[in-house]
């Protein structure tokens, strides 16, 4: 066996069981792993020095494959069911086993890494990979330990073992079929197999941070962005694909902390990570010129076709997946907060693309109703972005990120419930983003220069000595005045053409929110009960 790289003389790979490999690449630089990723054939560089990998059969999760062990501790916190799935412990050895198995003879990529930006919640991370682009994916993800800090890390707090080329058995193995992600809190242990998509290698972390933040530090964990202000004003966007999240976060002004994960403390909003992941479909300079300018050498591109006789991206192209992406590290975004920490938020932005144009642009939350649209995170799919979708529907996600809540979700939502009320300063509003004077098909989208007016307006106080106006199914606070905006637009009902139209509409999507509430309400505190909209049977 072969030891390539920068790693402590006290730490190995034997520990873990992984014996008789070939050789081993420790911490290599991402200049280093480009070129085993093109010299084994797996990968090219497009025309501004990104590296293009394809990932294979999976082009994203696969969240019915995602399992967690069960055992006394998860058994005590673990909401079982939906995107939980359990997974015995005698699986979990069988399939870990195979997976150390499968390593003898063969290269592998190691990669000592932190989660968390925050010094009290720093975890050490230890990558092993198969691939040279999944290891320095890792890297672009996550915090970048230094050479010397390299040097010194003997002992990990978790492991990713990456292992896309094996195969389980399926229903022979305990599970459903040849892939698997599994996570063992006990061991602390990530096990992936027979899946290269790199979402697996992130958001399993994501995952163990969302039980373990909460559950034993009373840490919110939250699936947003982040920026924060010249005063050290944070603010936080909450948003599902397509509420634009990403964009409305990406202000010239004001430094990003992060695009995706981060926890909220009593004193700071941390990022998880230190990197970026980034959709890439229809991406452009002009819609989203930080990401653009991020993809240059360094950045990975996964599942990204070309024009024909170049190594120009179409970006407009699905050929492999509506889901294509890109990672690079966090510091490639210019305007990116170096240490991503900062105080606590000043405004939240719970982002909504209502594709039924009923709810306002933008409206001001009690401390109930942020509790309620935060755990029903809604948002609508629309005509074309999905097969068989042809006409506006209903999506929630709870907490904005249900995929990824090993704990009940009113958990994260009495937390944040319990933030506000100690921090009565804290204004959280709702955005649509979506359509108004009328649904997808007769109304027209949000302007984009309005929902900026509107963030603008709140993020700067602007918001806060106007008169508002109370919806009267949703009970949301209106403003009625802001500056760059019509009046009109801000009371969603005044746009449309017929005013009747637009009550049914009400009534409807009010009706959608009280049926997927249901679930939560066993658990849910009265004032998230009390903040549920009211259908009004008499117009």
């Amino acid at each position: 066996m072969k030891t390539v790289g920068i790693k402590s003389a006290s730490t190995s790979l034997e520990v873990l069981g992984i014996k008789n490999t070939a050789t081993q690449y420790w911490n290599l630089s991402p200049e280093e792993l480009i070129e085993e990723t093109i010299k084994r054939g797996q990968g090219v560089l497009n025309d501004t020095g990104a590296l293009s990998v394809d990932t294979g059969e999976f082009t994203g999760r696969s969240p019915k494959d995602k399992f967690i062990v069960k055992d006394s501790y998860t058994d005590a916190c673990i909401d079982w069911g939906g995107f939980n799935n359990p997974i015995s412990t005698e699986t979990f050895d069988n399939l870990y086993n195979k997976v150390v198995a499968y390593y003898e003879g063969k290269d592998l990529f190691v990669r000592d890494v932190f989660a968390c930006a925050h010094e009290d919640y720093k975890l050490k991370v230890r990558v092993v990979t198969e691939t040279p682009w999944a290891n320095m994916f890792a890297n672009n993800m996550f915090l970048r330990p230094t050479a010397e800090e390299l040097k010194g890390i003997d002992t990990t707090d978790w492991v990713i073992l990456q292992a896309p080329s094996l195969h389980a058995a399926g229903a022979a193995d305990g599970i459903r079929q040849h892939n698997f992600s599994i996570l063992n809190f006990t061991k602390k242990v990530a096990l992936i197999g027979g899946s290269a998509y790199t979402g697996e290698i992130k958001k399993g972390i994501f995952t163990v941070l969302n039980c373990v933040l909460p559950h034993e530090h009373k840490v919110l964990a939250m699936h947003c962005s982040a920026n924060v202000g010249k005063e050290g004003d944070v603010a936080l966007f909450f948003g599902l694909s397509g509420t634009g999240k990403t964009t409305l976060s990406a202000d010239p002004n004001r430094p990003l902390i992060g695009d995706d994960e981060h926890g909220w403390t009593n004193d700071a909003v941390f990022n998880f990570e230190g990197g970026c992941y980034a959709k890439t479909i229809d991406l452009s300079a002009e819609k989203e010129p930080d990401i653009f300018r991020a993809i240059k050498h360094g950045a990975i591109l996964e599942n990204i076709t070309f024009y024909d006789g170049t190594r120009t991206v179409d970006y407009k192209s699905a050929a492999r997946t509506e889901n294509t992406r890109v990672s690079y590290p966090i510091h490639f975004i210019d305007n990116a907060l170096e240490k991503s920490v900062a105080g606590t938020p000043k405004n939240i932005f719970f982002l909504t693309y209502d594709a039924f144009g009923v709810l306002p642009p933008i409206s001001q939350l009690t401390v109930g109703q942020a509790m309620y649209y935060f755990i029903s995170g809604f948002t609508s799919k629309v005509a074309g972005t999905e097969v068989g979708v042809t006409e506006p529907q209903t999506t929630f996600s709870a907490c904005f990120g249900a995929a990824f809540l090993p704990l009940h979700p009113t958990k994260y939502a009495d937390l944040l419930g319990s933030k506000l009320q100690s921090n009565p300063d804290i204004k959280v509003w709702l955005l649509n983003t979506g359509y108004t004077g009328g649904a997808y098909g007769t109304g027209k989208r949000m302007s984009l220069p309005h929902t900026r007016a509107l963030i603008t307006a709140a993020l700067t106080g602007k918001l806060n000595d106007v008169k508002f106006e109370t919806h009267p199914v949703f009970g949301l606070s209106m403003p009625t005045a802001c500056e760059g905006v019509p009046a009109e637009v801000l009371n969603p009902r005044n746009t449309w053409p017929s005013k009747e139209a637009y009550d049914a509409k009400a009534n409807e999507l009010a009706q959608a929110f009280n049926d997927n509430f249901k679930k939560f309400e066993a658990k849910a505190s009265d004032d998230m009960k009390a903040a549920a909209p009211k259908v009004l049977v008499n117009q």
